[in-house]
């Protein structure tokens, strides 16, 4: 049973906005890449592990602290015997660990060691536990989730399930009864409610309302090769289509992502899309999806 379910970030859906409206440093592209990258793993285990039938609690996403320190869960699944903490990633290529080295071996290119820092993790969550006076095994384990990976000194006695196991790793979850009681319910609720809702670890690049390029994008390639055809957004480069009321949508959820200070109005919309479209139009949408305030000359929307 999915208790939380996995949504994309605050972090990872600014900078997909950012990417496309402003440009990001190839530094900060190669981070957003990450997350997108990651997120797909993610995505990608979760239906895997729709197949788990047995009474077990899935939270997904946890961001949890203790003694002031913050520490991510990818995957946490409680079952009758065990607590698994899972740590998705989605590396794609050749790498090689090496003492305490992560690395892909054309490159060199060095990652932060995923063993390191899931031990971190699997103490900081058996500290928590301790904090709740609660007793229960935890086990910790890293799901290398993409097909075209491949890791060289992999040891035996590494938490670490490569791709090809990761089938059968769920099969032997799924072969183990069992069966949860209300102690089990109280913990989950309990991690849910300790869930920290703003993270401090986000790399979010400073932007201005001035910086953003204000447009209409095709939401399915991000390209402003768009056209309006009957009453659809169109676009020339992968014929993705969408409706008029569907892209304005679109574009006030980025414009509330973006800038949550500002007030949603017919004039701030119209300029923010910045289309062939007559502010009649965008007032009638707001006027349809959202809730009006104010007198007609300063009207705002929520």
């Amino acid at each position: 049973m999915i208790l939380r379910s996995r949504t994309e970030s605050e972090e990872l859906l600014k900078l997909r906005s950012l990417n496309t409206l402003m440009g990001l440093t190839q530094e900060e592209r190669f981070h957003y890449f990450n997350l997108e990258k990651g997120y797909e793993g993610e995505v990608k285990f979760d239906r895997m592990a729709e197949k788990l039938q047995e009474e077990r609690y899935t939270i997904n996403d946890l961001l949890l602290k203790v003694n002031n320190s913050y520490f991510q869960i990818d995957t946490t699944l409680v079952s009758q015997e065990v607590i698994r903490l899972l740590d998705v990633k989605n590396f794609e290529g050749d790498f090689c660990l090496e003492k305490d080295r992560f690395f892909l071996v054309k490159t060199g290119r060095e990652y932060k060691n995923p063993i390191g820092q899931l031990n971190k993790c699997a103490s900081q969550f058996r500290q928590l536990l301790q904090d709740l006076k609660l007793n229960y095994l935890v086990e910790a384990t890293i799901i290398f989730i993409n097909p075209e990976f491949t890791l060289y000194n992999a040891q035996v006695d590494h938490p670490i399930i490569l791709p090809n196991q990761v089938s059968r790793f769920l099969k032997s979850i799924n072969d183990t009864s069992s069966k949860l009681n209300d102690g089990h319910k109280k913990l989950a609720q309990q991690l849910i409610s300790l869930h920290q809702t703003k993270n401090p670890f986000t790399q979010v690049p400073t932007y201005q309302y001035e910086q953003i390029k204000k447009d209409i994008y095709c939401k399915f390639c991000s390209s402003f090769l768009v056209s309006l055809q009957n009453h659809l957004f169109v676009c020339g480069k992968c014929g993705g289509h969408e409706t008029v009321e569907d892209a304005i949508l679109r574009k006030v959820k980025e414009f509330q992502l973006l800038f949550p200070e500002r007030k949603i109005t017919t004039t701030t919309i119209y300029e923010w899309c910045n289309v062939d479209l007559t502010k009649r139009t965008f007032c009638r949408v707001l006027k349809k999806n959202f809730t009006s305030f104010g007198k007609t000359s300063d009207s705002y929307y929520i």
